[in-house]
Order: C-alpha cells, then sequence, then structure tokens
C-alpha cells in the first residue's frame, strides 16, 4: 500500500545508510498519528539526509547549513496550530553550526520536532568529524581520534528545556519513538546515532550502531518534562499589524513634472538624512508622482555616512537604478566622501553643497550655501530639500511642508522657521 507521505520510489541514500531507515520510521510514525500530509511542514538542512525532499508528499522547505531549525521554528511560530506538525531533519554537521538555534528553539519551547540524523561527521563533504564526534571514533580528518569530549545534544536540549528529548540507535523500528515525539506539545528532539557507510564505517570497521552508545558513553534515554510549557505565539488577529498604522497619502497637490527627476541626499549618520528622504517621498506622492527610495549606510548607523536615493516621475517608474543624476544634495564631509565618484560622473544636473565642503570636478553646476550654520543637523536635510524645491518649482514647496508637519519625526520642527532659512539661502543664489 503507498504511504500517503512518502513516494514509493527508491529513497536516494547511499545502500547501508541508516537515513533510509530513519525516513521509513517517520514515514510510519506519521501514520500511525493519522496526519494529513498538507498538515505536515518537513524542514530539511544541508547534508545527505536533506536530498529526501523530493520523495516527500508533504510540505518541504530546504533550508541553509544550521539554519532548518530556525527556519523550522519560524514556521511554527507562523503557524501556531498544534493540528500542524513542524519536523526539522538536520545532521550532527548542521547541529554543530547551528547549536544556537536548536539551543534557542528548546529554551522558547517551539511546538516543533528536530530529528538529528548523527553518524558523527560531515558526510556530504568528505568525514570530517563534527562536535558531536567522539573523540575516539577515526574521521578523515583526525585518522588518530583526538581529545576533546563531543557536545551531548540530549544533556543540551534537556538543560534548554525541551518538553522531549530522547537518543536512540538507528536500529529496528523506532517509530513509536519518533510518533511520541511528533506528537508532544512543545520542543521535541530525538538524536539518531548512525553510522556512514561511506565514511564511517572504512575509518571504524569494528565498530556496530548497537554498540555506539556504550563504545562512546551516550546513554540512550528519554527526557519528558511535563510541566514544559510550548510557546504561546500570539496569531495574528491577536496583535495589531504594524500596516494598520500606516495611512495612506491623499494626492492634494500638483506638479510640473514632465519626466522623471533623480535626487542623491548625502549626510552624517544621525542627522536625519533617511527621515528627509522619507518625508520627501510622501510629499511626492502627495503631488500624484511615483516614487522610488533608497537608503544606504553602513552597517555602522550610528557613524559614517547616511545616503538616500530618490526617483519622482509623472509615470510609472519601472527601473529603481539611478543613471544620471539631477540633483546631488550634499550636507556633511561624510556624505561628499560617499557620493564624490558619482558627483563627478554628472555631465549636468546640480548639486547643493554646505559652504564647508569641498566639491570634486564636475560638469554639473554646485551651488553652496550656509545650511549647517542655519538649522540643527537634524534638520539640515530637509533644508536642502526645500531650497531645491524652491530653485527646481518641480512640484510645491507646500507639500513638503505639509509632509513634514505629518511625519512622526519631523512634526517636531519649527517649519516656519525652517522655511524662512530656505528663502535666505536660496537668495542668495540667485
Amino acid at each position: 500500500m503507498a504511504s500517503p507521505y512518502l513516494d514509493p520510489r527508491e529513497l536516494p541514500f547511499c545502500k547501508g545508510c541508516s537515513h533510509h531507515l530513519i525516513a521509513k520510521a517517520t514515514d510510519r510514525a506519521l501514520e500511525k498519528l493519522g496526519l494529513d500530509p498538507l498538515d505536515i511542514v518537513i524542514v530539511t538542512d544541508i547534508g545527505c539526509h536533506g536530498i529526501i525532499d523530493a520523495r516527500l508528499n508533504t510540505h518541504t522547505v530546504h533550508g541553509l547549513h544550521g539554519r532548518s531549525i530556525a527556519i523550522g521554528a519560524g514556521i511554527s511560530a507562523a503557524l501556531a496550530d498544534p493540528s500542524k506538525k513542524v519536523i526539522v531533519f538536520i545532521g550532527d554537521g548542521g547541529s554543530t553550526i547551528g547549536m544556537s538555534h536548536l539551543i534557542g528553539a528548546a529554551r522558547r519551547n517551539f511546538d516543533m520536532t528536530v530529528v538529528v540524523h548523527n553518524n558523527m561527521l560531515y558526510g556530504m563533504t568528505g568525514g570530517q568529524r563534527s562536535d558531536l564526534t567522539p573523540g575516539s571514533f577515526l574521521t578523515r580528518s583526525a585518522i588518530e581520534g583526538f581529545t576533546e569530549q563531543p557536545l551531548d545534544l540530549l544533556k543540551l536540549a534537556r538543560d534548554s528545556g525541551a518538553a522531549y528529548a530522547s537518543r536512540i540507535t538507528a536500529s529496528g523500528d523506532f517509530s513509536d519513538k519518533l510518533a511520541e515525539a511528533i506528537r508532544t506539545r512543545g520542543f521535541s528532539m530525538v538524536e539518531v546515532l548512525e553510522i556512514c557507510p561511506s565514511y564511517g564505517i572504512k575509518q571504524n570497521r569494528d565498530l556496530r550502531i548497537a554498540d555506539m552508545d556504550e563504545r562512546f558513553s551516550l546513554a540512550l534515554e528519554t527526557h519528558v518534562d511535563d510541566k514544559a510549557v510550548a510557546a504561546r505565539i500570539n496569531r495574528r488577529e491577536e496583535v495589531a499589524s504594524l500596516l494598520d498604522q500606516l495611512r495612506p497619502v491623499e494626492v492634494r497637490h500638483g506638479h510640473s513634472l514632465d519626466r522623471p527627476v533623480t535626487v542623491l541626499l548625502g549626510g552624517s549618520a544621525g542627522e536625519g538624512a533617511q527621515v528627509a528622504a522619507d518625508i520627501f517621498s510622501a510629499a511626492a506622492i502627495s503631488c500624484g508622482l511615483e516614487v522610488t527610495r533608497k537608503g544606504n549606510y553602513p552597517v555602522t548607523v550610528g557613524t559614517g555616512y547616511s545616503a538616500a536615493e530618490v526617483i519622482i516621475s509623472p509615470e510609472k517608474i519601472e527601473f529603481a537604478g539611478i543613471r544620471n543624476v539631477d540633483w546631488a544634495l550634499v550636507s556633511s564631509g561624510d556624505g561628499m566622501a560617499y557620493l564624490t565618484r558619482q558627483i563627478g560622473m554628472m555631465s549636468a544636473g546640480r548639486v547643493l553643497a554646505d559652504s564647508g565642503l569641498e566639491a570634486p570636478s564636475t560638469r554639473a553646476t554646485v551651488l553652496r550655501g550656509d545650511f549647517r550654520g542655519a538649522v540643527h543637523p537634524k534638520e539640515v536635510n530637509l533644508l536642502m530639500l526645500l531650497v531645491m524645491l524652491g530653485l527646481s518649482g518641480i512640484f510645491p514647496v507646500e507639500a513638503l511642508l505639509s509632509a513634514i508637519k505629518e511625519n512622526r519625526i519631523g512634526g517636531k520642527t519649527d517649519v516656519d522657521r525652517l522655511l524662512g532659512s530656505a528663502k535666505e539661502i536660496q537668495a542668495g543664489m540667485m
């Protein structure tokens, strides 16, 4: 009789590999639980076990190396439904790489089951040892063994708060043990001890699966924490969506654009370049324009440059990259250093730069003003945008002023004072 969970084709593993047994035991466990295949998500990791994906009739996700537990935890949190089962297949190598994910998922007790295929080496990459490899287990990267003791995965899971943690050997029919784990509410883990026929047996010819627990002092035990409480995940209807806080931007102004206009902002971290770009984008939308906006800044968001690219257009924008710059607004040395190359490549357009900055050689028109001396550093980018609108007239200054007032951060700005400073600087450029 065909299984509803496992494709009847031959499994893709090497001959003699215990991954066959785990796949078939999982199949029997799911059948014993009477689960609908579409109520099951199986997440696999990188490793030999992961090629089972194409043979599964459940939902499947193939993760990055060591990240399958994190992906499974995310799926469990998103489903937040005990009738849906999330099962993660991972090897000892993936467990080594993603150890913090395993500990974190057990600690939070996400409702999921992790099946660890522990053949004590990295099978897919040539048989190197992992952090679960016993010191006396020989591998191609440790042909004489080594002195360090392996991590005890069972103890780690138990001590992290797992509702269920078990270690078994890949022998006989262990589907009841897997069913028990899958049935458990909360985080469950089953570590299955195996031997890789391609690498493990060659280096450890006298080793038998039935002897692994005693030989390596890996107790075959099951720990059940009856007091463990599965992670409670607030369902979407219980939590207000951040999108609910967004208000549509109404078109209240006109514009004079007949082509796309590109704007670069270059400033320093903490001086509001990103907020200014957001406000300018909202203002353009309120004028009926199409907008794209991208922010650029280093990972050290509290220091260095902060730049933004904005395209506004009367027509739909098909490409969000900027080939030709119309306006470059540079408020600080950090911004100038970041935009130097783009400004140097400008064949036309205009550059607004603070009077204290030296611009690179460019065919663009460079206009200077004492922007930093006129306002607080957090307002300097908004000031430059006001001056740009005053000089270009691409859409009404009033649209930007309204957007400033309506912005959560910009609303703290004295727009009358800001507009007065803009007019003074603009007059000096005429």
